[in-house]
């Protein structure tokens, strides 16, 4: 399908490119074009694609070679989904990569869906791209959510759905075995501590790659300690976020109904790459989207 780009979000990938933090990703493709989400409409479709046709607006997540902040895309059916009709199509260009991973980050990986009603959630980097979509998803499967961030941002976690406002200033939490998910965005915690505040069965999800060097400090023994009063050992993973339509759809009928709210920060135009890179990385609240000059069929 060839998809014509209205908007792409600034994401944590487009940044560590940018940095040269990405090392065997660009080896070979360089120059590179950023952009891993994208919103748009679609201008013309193969002869094997069934689920779009020409002119309806799509969001969608580009594989790891990127693209999206282009007038244009070629882009597999199976990767988007139709566009919520109730945001601006700007904007909705902030939900595939931040929302998809989150969802399955709470539900994929820490099965929230099967857990019971009051779950205790805690959400480090509440505010971010990953952890506002995060709060909001684990306040509406019926979670007791804790957004841990920044004092001065906190008032957004709340707007988000968040039940306790943790501030980062505080230092470390106080308690054990306090939750039984712990959805990591940020990276903000010691793994020790995060063990201590993990309930027996509970799990800690990290948005990020888990480094190598954590699992020989000896997470892994932590993670999985059994004693015969307690349901289950501990777990600790990491979500690579997949394309997958069901899931962008799934997100999308949120956004229309209500239910889930697409934290824009700021909208810039392509010729201000620079600025929305930078935006992205002050650790403000929200997604930075950039817009693309509209394609012509």
């Amino acid at each position: 399908m060839l998809v014509g780009v209205a908007a792409s979000s600034v994401n944590g990938t487009d940044l560590g490119l940018r940095r040269g933090a990405a090392g065997p990703l660009t080896w070979g493709r360089l120059p590179l074009t950023l952009g891993f989400d994208l919103s748009g409409t679609v201008l013309a479709c193969g002869p094997q694609v069934s689920a779009f046709a020409v002119g309806e607006d799509v969001v969608g997540l580009l594989d790891h070679s990127g693209g999206a902040q282009a007038e244009m895309v070629v882009v597999d059916q199976s990767r988007l989904a139709a566009a919520p009709t109730t945001v601006a199509l700007t904007h909705a260009a902030a939900l595939p990569l931040a929302g998809l991973t989150a969802l399955q980050a709470l539900h994929t990986k820490a099965h929230l869906h099967s857990r019971p009603s009051g779950t205790r959630v805690l959400a480090i980097g509440a505010t971010g791209g990953i952890g506002a979509y995060a709060t909001q998803l684990a306040a509406l499967a019926g979670a007791h959510v804790s957004a841990l961030a920044r004092r001065e941002i906190l008032p957004v976690a709340a707007r988000l759905g968040a039940h306790d406002l943790l501030a980062r200033e505080d230092g470390p939490l106080p308690g054990r075995g306090r939750f039984d998910v712990i959805i990591d965005t940020a990276g903000a915690l010691p793994a020790g501590h995060l063990s201590r505040v993990l309930r027996p069965g509970g799990v800690v999800v990290s948005v990020r790659p888990v480094d190598p060097a954590i699992l020989r400090a000896g997470v892994t023994r932590w993670l999985g300690r059994r004693s015969p009063t307690t349901p289950g050992p501990r777990s600790l993973t990491a979500v690579a976020t997949r394309a997958r339509s069901q899931d962008l759809a799934r997100l999308a009928r949120l956004v229309d109904s209500g239910d889930l709210r697409i934290p824009v920060q700021a909208v810039l135009g392509a010729d201000h790459a620079a600025q929305a890179h930078r935006l992205a990385e002050s650790a403000t609240p929200g997604k930075v989207v950039i817009t693309m000059e509209p394609a012509l069929a």
